[in-house]
C-alpha cells in the first residue's frame, strides 16, 4: 500500500500520554471496577460480544452516556509513522464518504480518531486497549490503541498494512451508519428484543460495516490507485481472523452462532468483498438480505 505523501487528517487527536483514570471507570452513570472490565474483555474475547455492552449491562444499563471530561487534545508528532499512516488513512475515508454523501444530496460529517494507550473515557463509557478498535456514536469518535496492529499481526496473523486500513475503514463504516441514521433505528429494534435476537441485528450491523469498509477500498483506489497486488487478500484475511466462529475456535470453545455478534469468517469476508466489488453503499443493505 503506497501510502506515505498523501493528505493526513486533521481530526486525529492523540490522547496516548492522558492516564485512563483511576481504579474504576464511569459507564452509564455509574462506575466499573477492574473486576467487571476483565469479565468484560473475556466476553468479548471468547463470545465475541461487544464489551462495552457487557460492561453497560453490569452497570445497569440504559441510563444516559456520561459527560467525558477531558483535556485539550493535541495532533501527533509529525515523526509517529505509526499514527501518520493513520491520519493519511482517515483522511482518505473523509474523501470518500464526502464525495459519496455529496452524491446523494447530503453532508458528511468526519468523525474523530482518537489515539490512546491503555484506556481512555469515551461518551461510552471506558474503552480498554484489549477490546480492540471501536467507534463511539454517543461522541462520534473512532478509538484505537495502535498496539492492536501488533495483536492483528503477530496473535490473529493478520498482517499487512491495508489489514490495518481496513479496520479503520470498517470503524468509520460505523460512523457512516450513524450519519445515515441507521444506529439510532437499530438501538430502538434491539431494545424491543430478546438477546439472541439483538445479537441476530448486531451481525448485521457489523456486517453492513465491513460492506462500508469495502465501499471505500473500491472508490479509494480508482481515485488513489495506491494497492499492491495482495493488499485486498491481506484485508480479506484480516476479516476471516475476527470473524465470530473463529474467535471462539482460537479460545477453544465450542462455536455458538446465537452468541455470535460480528458473524462468521465466511460473511465477514464475503460483505467486505460485496462492497469493494460494487462500489455501492446500496449493496450494503444486509438488513433486507435473506442469506449473510
Amino acid at each position: 500500500m503506497r501510502w506515505e505523501g498523501n493528505r493526513e487528517s486533521d481530526n486525529v487527536e492523540d490522547r496516548r500520554d492522558e492516564g485512563g483514570g483511576g481504579g474504576g471507570f464511569g459507564f452509564g452513570g455509574g462506575t466499573i471496577g477492574i473486576g467487571a472490565i476483565v469479565i468484560a474483555l473475556i466476553g468479548g474475547a471468547v463470545f465475541g460480544i461487544n464489551p462495552l455492552t457487557i460492561l453497560s449491562m453490569l452497570s445497569g444499563g440504559d441510563g444516559p452516556a456520561p459527560q467525558v471530561q477531558q483535556g485539550p487534545a493535541h495532533p501527533p508528532p509529525a515523526s509517529d509513522q505509526g499514527a501518520k499512516f493513520v491520519s493519511v488513512v482517515l483522511a482518505d475515508t473523509e474523501d470518500v464518504w464526502t464525495q459519496m454523501f455529496q452524491r446523494g444530496g447530503a453532508t458528511y460529517h468526519p468523525p474523530k480518531l482518537d489515539l490512546y494507550r491503555g484506556a481512555i473515557r469515551t461518551g461510552c463509557g471506558a474503552g480498554q486497549s484489549a477490546m480492540g478498535p471501536f467507534y463511539c456514536p454517543a461522541d462520534q469518535k473512532v478509538y484505537i490503541d495502535l498496539g492492536f496492529y501488533d495483536t492483528l499481526r503477530t496473535r490473529l496473523g493478520a498482517p499487512g498494512e491495508f489489514a490495518q486500513a481496513y479496520v479503520i475503514a470498517h470503524e468509520v463504516g460505523h460512523h457512516v451508519q450513524d450519519e445515515l441514521g441507521i444506529t439510532r433505528k437499530v438501538d430502538a429494534m434491539r431494545s424491543r428484543m430478546s438477546e439472541a435476537q439483538a445479537n441476530a441485528v448486531s451481525v448485521r450491523v457489523e456486517l453492513q460495516a465491513d460492506c462500508y469498509a469495502g465501499v471505500w477500498a473500491n472508490h479509494s483506489q480508482q481515485s488513489k490507485h495506491w494497492l499492491d497486488p495482495g493488499d485486498i487478500e491481506s484485508a480479506m484475511n484480516a476479516a476471516a481472523k475476527i470473524g465470530d466462529d473463529t474467535l471462539q475456535r482460537s479460545a477453544g470453545r465450542a462455536v455458538v452462532p446465537e452468541s455470535f455478534t460480528h458473524g462468521t469468517s465466511a460473511q465477514r469476508q464475503h460483505w467486505f468483498s460485496t462492497g469493494f466489488d460494487t462500489g455501492s453503499v446500496k449493496a450494503c443493505d444486509t438488513f433486507s438480505s435473506r442469506k449473510l
